[in-house]
């Protein structure tokens, strides 16, 4: 396969992975900022979005005051944010043009068919509450649809390999940034831990990550912050978790490097993160202190990127 297929496979995955947890992170977001003063606390709940998000730099650039409607602008809709949604969908539509052929039509219908729509109805933004929760489950399907015409219709090869990297690269990063910014920015000081604003926080993130469910099934308790940094981080059931990522990259990497018959760098730091974890313990990480850990998986997972870029992409 030419290294440029392998990037616009590799990409397109990440970009569609990336719109479904935007509109995760609004959806999250307004559920916590409609509850009222008592549980919702005295943060500032779209600075937290921006941070999860990754993109609160840029966004004050152009903005001087993060609320409902300006960050969901820019989270969604913003031709000046590369990270928005309406970008995502774009570019995940123009990779998925350049390698029309590696794709079966399933999936090319599914992302043509919602360029098509974000342009016809949703080029202006939206207008209303109800208007924004349809965009936002217009993206999450869409997202759903890729992923199930992926895995229903691929054949197992490079191409396949490839896209699978992106996706589960992309959604490792994007849960352990949700659980950062869970643990430095949306509790406050004076709120201690199991109060009501910690509860419905925690909620939000686990609807944010499609785990509230999960976590009753597996831990049968009422929500729990270790339990929950437990079930996102080292429980390889949830496949949302860092543990279950790093288990599909590992086979992922592996399968490519059977088919090339080659071993590299990629292999090599994907066994050594997936390996850390593996042996990883809820009371030493908080012991350590988990944002340190998270950060250095942060960097750990962004080195890996960088890695399988070198190693194949280029």
């Amino acid at each position: 396969m030419l290294a440029r297929t392998a990037e616009n496979l590799y990409w397109l995955a990440r970009y569609v992975e990336r719109a479904e947890y935007l509109a995760r992170t609004i959806e999250a977001t307004l559920r916590v900022t409609a509850l009222p003063d008592a549980y919702a606390g005295k943060t500032n709940e779209w600075e937290s979005a921006l941070l999860t998000a990754g993109i609160s730099d840029s966004f004050h650039q152009t903005h001087e005051e993060a609320n409902e409607k300006t960050v969901v602008d820019y989270i969604a809709f913003s031709l000046d944010n590369p990270s928005s949604i309406r970008n995502c969908i774009e570019i995940a539509r123009l990779n998925s043009r350049s390698v029309r052929t590696a794709l079966t039509s399933e999936m090319w219908d599914t992302i043509n068919a919602a360029w098509i729509e974000l342009h016809q109805t949703w080029k202006n933004g939206t207008r209303s509450r109800e208007d924004l929760a349809k965009f936002l489950r217009f993206v999450q399907e869409t997202s759903l649809r890729f992923d199930g015409s992926a895995y229903r219709t691929m054949l197992r090869n490079d191409a396949y390999w490839f896209s699978r990297l992106g996706l589960h690269l992309e959604r490792a990063d994007n849960t352990a940034r949700i659980l950062d910014v869970k643990y430095h920015v949306l509790l406050p000081e004076a709120e201690h831990v199991g109060g009501p604003l910690d509860y419905y926080q925690w909620t939000s993130i686990l609807r944010s990550v499609s785990a509230q469910t999960a976590y009753h099934w597996v831990y049968r308790e009422t929500l729990k912050p270790w339990l929950i940094a437990d079930l996102l981080i080292l429980n390889n059931s949830l496949p949302r978790s860092l543990a279950s990522c790093y288990d599909n990259l590992v086979r992922n990497l592996d399968q490519i490097g059977v088919a090339y018959s080659r071993q590299g760098p990629a292999q090599r730091h994907a066994r050594g993160v997936r390996n850390r974890l593996e042996h990883a313990h809820m009371d030493d990480l908080f012991q350590r202190g988990l944002h340190e850990f998270i950060q250095e998986f942060i960097g750990d997972n962004a080195r890996l990127g960088e890695i399988i870029a070198k190693q194949y992409l280029i």
